[in-house]
C-alpha cells in the first residue's frame, strides 16, 4: 500500500500521558499547543492522568477523528502509543506519534525524533505510511510481546521507576535485580507452520521492531523489513548465565549466544504443558511495556490491517534514521 496524502485541514485528536517520560507535562503540552497554533492547525488535546483511562481515551480519540476526518496521535512513551494504536487499528484514521518515553522504540525506528517541537513538524509535513502491527491473541504490539521473565522484570522496572524515577541507570538496576531471582523454567508446546515443539524456556521474546534486534545483536532483524515477527526462546540457564545474556545484550552480542534460539515466522501458537499453567484462565503477558493478562494458547501473528504513520519519508532501500544516533 503507498503513502497516502493527509488533508492540510484535518484536525488531530492527541491522547496525551501526562506521566509519560522525563520532561515537566505542562511544558511539553504547551510545547504541543504552541507549536500547532503557530502552524494554525486545530487540534485537541485529550488529557491521560489516571493510566486505567487510557484505553476508553484512546476510544474516544478514534471516534471522533473519524467523524471529523482526523488524525489520531498518541503523545506518550511505547505503552501509550500501543494503547492508542489498539484503538485506532482498522479505523482507517491515520495515526502519529510524539515519543515521551524511555527507550522510544517505535518512533526511533520510524525515524521520529524524540525531540516534541520537531515530532509536531513530523506530524505537520508527513504523509502516512502503512507500517506492520503484530497481534498476541487479539491485543496489539508495536515492538515486542513476551511471557516469562520479561513481564516480570517490566513490574520490577516500573516498581523501581516510581522510586527512584524514569531512566535508563534505573531500569538496568531493576533489571539486575530482578534477574537475581529464581526463575522456574515454563514447558510449553509451540506450533510453527507444519511443526511442533515441546520445549522448556524461562521466556519467549516475540519482536516486531527492526531497531531493537539490531541493537541486541540478532541476525534475524532484517527479517522484520521482510513482513516477519522474530521470536527468540531462552533456554533454561543459571543466574549467573542470564546475567551474562543481559550483557551481552547490552553490547549487541546476542547472535552468538549458546543458551538463545531465534527465528523468523508469520505466526507461532503456544500451548502450555503444565497442569498449573493449564489451570490458569489467563497468562501475564508483556506488550510494548505493558504487563496484561490474556487466555491461553497464545496465537502471536501480524495483524492484516496496517497503521497509517505518519513519518518522514525514506527513500527506497533505506533505513530509517535513529533520532537518538545522531
Amino acid at each position: 500500500m503507498p503513502a497516502v496524502s493527509i488533508d492540510p485541514l484535518a484536525p488531530f485528536f492527541i491522547v496525551f500521558n501526562t506521566g509519560s517520560g522525563h520532561d515537566d507535562a505542562a511544558a511539553t503540552r504547551s510545547t504541543i499547543e504552541t507549536s500547532l497554533t503557530d502552524a494554525g492547525r486545530e487540534h485537541h488535546l485529550m488529557l491521560v492522568e489516571d493510566p486505567s483511562e487510557l484505553p476508553a481515551i484512546s476510544a474516544k480519540a478514534v471516534t471522533e477523528a473519524q467523524a471529523q476526518h482526523g488524525v489520531v496521535v498518541a503523545a506518550g512513551g511505547d505503552g501509550t502509543i500501543n494503547a492508542v494504536a489498539q484503538a485506532a487499528l482498522g479505523s482507517g484514521c491515520p495515526f502519529g506519534v510524539l515519543p515521551q518515553g524511555t527507550f522510544n522504540y517505535f518512533s526511533r525506528t520510524h525515524g521520529i525524533p524524540s525531540d516534541t517541537a520537531e515530532a509536531v513538524q513530523v506530524l505537520l509535513n508527513s504523509r502516512a505510511h502503512p507500517v506492520p502491527v503484530g497481534l498476541v491473541n487479539d491485543r496489539v504490539f508495536l515492538v515486542n510481546a513476551s511471557l516469562g521473565i520479561y513481564p516480570k522484570l517490566l513490574e520490577d522496572r516500573e516498581a523501581y521507576k516510581q522510586s527512584y524515577g524514569r531512566s535508563r541507570p534505573v531500569a538496568l538496576l531493576a533489571a539486575i535485580m530482578t534477574l537475581l531471582r529464581e526463575h522456574r523454567p515454563l514447558r510449553i508446546h509451540v506450533e510453527h507452520e507444519d511443526q511442533a515443539y515441546d520445549l522448556r524456556t524461562q521466556m519467549i521474546f516475540v519482536s516486531n521492531n527492526r531497531l531493537q534486534l539490531e541493537r541486541i545483536g540478532l541476525p534475524e532483524a532484517k527479517a522484520v523489513e521482510q513482513g516477519r515477527l522474530v521470536g527468540t526462546v531462552l533456554k533454561p540457564v543459571t543466574t549467573i548465565a542470564l546475567l551474562q545474556l543481559m550483557l551481552n545484550g547490552a553490547l549487541g552480542q546476542l547472535a552468538d549466544a549458546e543458551h538463545i534460539v531465534s527465528f523468523a515466522f508469520r505466526q507461532i501458537t503456544v500451548h502450555f504443558g503444565s497442569a498449573l499453567l493449564r489451570r490458569r484462565k489467563r497468562i501475564k503477558v508483556a506488550m510494548d511495556g505493558e504487563v496484561a493478562l490474556l487466555k491461553p494458547p497464545l496465537c502471536f501473528r501480524l495483524a492484516q490491517e496496517e497503521l497509517l504513520l505518519l513519518k518522514p519519508e525514506i527513500a527506497p532501500g533505506e533505513n530509517p534514521p535513529d533520532p537518538d544516533s545522531q
